[in-house]
């Protein structure tokens, strides 16, 4: 929401009424504090709203005498482990100062850094898992990195003690989104400023600057101390250091810009056109120019289209198509899945060789940084192993290459393999660079190992069935039956309430002499030329052999 908009919808208060205002809060918080044993939870990124909200919180709870501060308020934030280097830096630091500041002034505030899960990290998730970099129609980041580790913790809370108070510095000038929102939760209120939690039951979110203006939290910022130790300073000069004419003015009239619109997120982040925040910061300060680096790679993985770069197929091994609607012409196309095993490994040496050189050229005070964990790697080669089959084992050879240093596995792994590196080129060379070839061979033999040492082999052959299923024909064959399927679906449905023409489909198909050499895809014309001989040369798949067409006609509706 632009300043002028703010203006509009937010009339101006004079510095006496937000003081007034200020007065108002702090025995409201007061009394909602004393009032229950809820405890509180208070959502932060230490950037300026969420400041500002802990900060009015302080003051209100330490003028409670002593023995009235009984209930324990816990501060979260969470580390995405993607998050700007800079910000970072300053959440770790604010969170020590938190913490000893609470300490010495016997504040009931416990502070709690919040992490996703290493299976729901961003580079296991893409460079693990192949997911392709996070795009508006699949924005898979934001839940595992952000919203489930918190609302993990807020169950926890639900589950020890009954209910819980989420405290946000959510307002209504951020955006107009935003305002909508928060007024939809308004019906629901049991007091001022206090609504439900849509997506967590037994939980209320308090958010006591909700119509508060950009220039109201700096003014509050900047005139009252902060608490705890940190230093409002230093948060106004961070958001001015990421304004991309270097100022971050306070709001005097409508053309006045302000700090307010600086968005500080994860550094690989591709739902924006582009992040103007780090690029601010490299363009004003010489000292930051070591994250060049990290902007190259987000700027690398933010294009428009990048299916050169992915599977032809869904992750799960299967091809899907959906209708393309491009200037009126319609056009069926497959679904592109996750990045290949090539594109994979080369985001893995990128993040690689950025880490590498940033803590060479990173100033002292940012510490040994960490783009990529242990942790993390060794998730993401047990995903290669184990669900993708690459028994080549490319990650300890690549961290080598890069870093310079053997890759120290984090968890035990046996290196008694029967597969390798070696044998990987071995299969390479008996394939031919053929790649589905390659596929489909090292998921059978990866398969046989992974059941080599278990005492009972239950199961074995539904996951070999898996491997055909997924990899026996190549990407023409395989789209061009996914086509055939559509419209048989089709032909099926245009004749559903039509008993005899539904047999003589069903007929006509089964009459297929060679499942590799599909019919006429015309659905009109399916019953009359039901196929014609295939070539006598060519080898159907197994999987071919095993699935008729007959069978191979679906009720599932084509993913958009």
């Amino acid at each position: 929401m632009t300043e002028a908009q703010q203006i509009l919808l937010f009339p101006s208060r004079t510095v006496s009424e937000l003081v007034e205002d200020i007065e108002k809060l702090n025995k409201e918080i007061q009394e909602l504090y004393c009032l229950d044993d809820i405890p509180w939870i208070i959502g932060v990124s230490f950037g300026k709203d969420s400041s500002a909200v802990l900060q009015l919180i302080w003051y209100a709870i330490a003028a409670l005498p002593l023995e009235k501060r009984t209930k324990t308020i816990h501060v979260i934030t969470t580390d995405t482990l993607v998050e700007n280097p800079i910000v970072a830096a300053w959440v770790r630091k604010s969170l020590k100062q938190l913490k000893a500041g609470s300490e010495e002034q016997k504040m009931p505030i416990e502070p709690h850094l919040l992490h996703p899960s290493v299976q729901g990290t961003f580079w296991v998730c893409l460079i693990g898992k192949g997911y392709p970099s996070p795009r508006n129609g699949f924005r898979w980041c934001t839940d595992r990195m952000k919203i489930q580790p918190v609302n993990q913790f807020i169950r926890e809370m639900v589950r020890g003690h009954g209910e819980t108070i989420v405290v946000l510095g959510t307002r209504k000038a951020e955006s107009s989104k935003r305002a909508a929102t928060m007024k939809k939760h308004e019906v629901g209120r049991l007091r001022d400023r206090l609504s439900p939690n849509a997506h967590l039951p037994n939980s209320l979110v308090y958010s006591p600057i909700e119509d508060w203006r950009n220039d109201e939290v700096w003014i509050y910022l900047n005139q009252w101390e902060n608490p705890w130790g940190g230093n409002n300073k230093d948060l106004f000069t961070m958001y001015r250091g990421a304004t991309a004419d270097n100022e971050c003015p306070l709001v005097v009239d409508t053309s006045t810009p302000s700090c307010g619109s600086s968005r500080f997120g994860c550094w690989v982040c591709t739902m924006v056109n582009q992040d103007k925040s780090m690029e601010a910061m490299i363009q004003n300060d010489e000292e930051k120019e070591w994250m060049q680096p990290l902007l190259d790679i987000r700027n690398e993985l933010d294009i428009q289209n990048d299916h050169d770069k992915r599977d032809f197929r869904r992750i799960y091994g299967k091809v899907e198509l959906f209708e393309r609607n491009v200037e009126g012409e319609i056009s069926v196309q497959n679904i592109p899945g996750p990045y290949t095993k090539f594109w994979r490994e080369h985001w893995l040496r990128r993040v690689l060789e950025a880490q590498t050189k940033i803590r060479k050229t990173a100033p002292l005070e940012m510490g040994e940084i960490t783009l990529i964990t242990l942790e993390e790697l060794s998730e993401i080669r047990r995903i290669w192993l184990e669900e993708k089959h690459e028994f080549d084992d490319s990650l300890p050879k690549i961290y080598q290459e890069v870093t310079g240093e053997p890759f120290e596995d984090t968890r035990p792994f046996d290196e008694r393999k029967l597969l390798g590196n070696d044998e990987w080129d071995v299969l390479q060379t008996i394939c031919e660079n053929d790649t589905m070839h390659l596929e489909l061979m090292s998921k059978l033999l990866n398969t046989e190992r992974q059941y080599y040492t278990k005492p009972r082999r239950t199961g074995i052959f539904i996951d070999i069935d898996k491997c055909f299923d997924t990899s026996s024909r190549i990407k023409e064959e395989a789209i061009d039956n996914a086509h055939y399927q559509r419209q048989v679906k089709t032909a099926l449905e245009t004749v559903k309430n039509d008993p005899h023409e539904i047999h003589q489909i069903r007929e006509a198909i089964a009459t297929i002499e060679d499942p590799d050499k599909l019919p006429d895809t015309n659905p009109k014309n399916i019953r009359e030329n039901p196929g014609k001989k295939g070539d006598k040369n060519k080898q159907s798949s197994w999987a071919d052999m095993k699935y008729p067409l007959l069978n191979l006609i679906e009720d599932k509706p084509i993913e958009e």
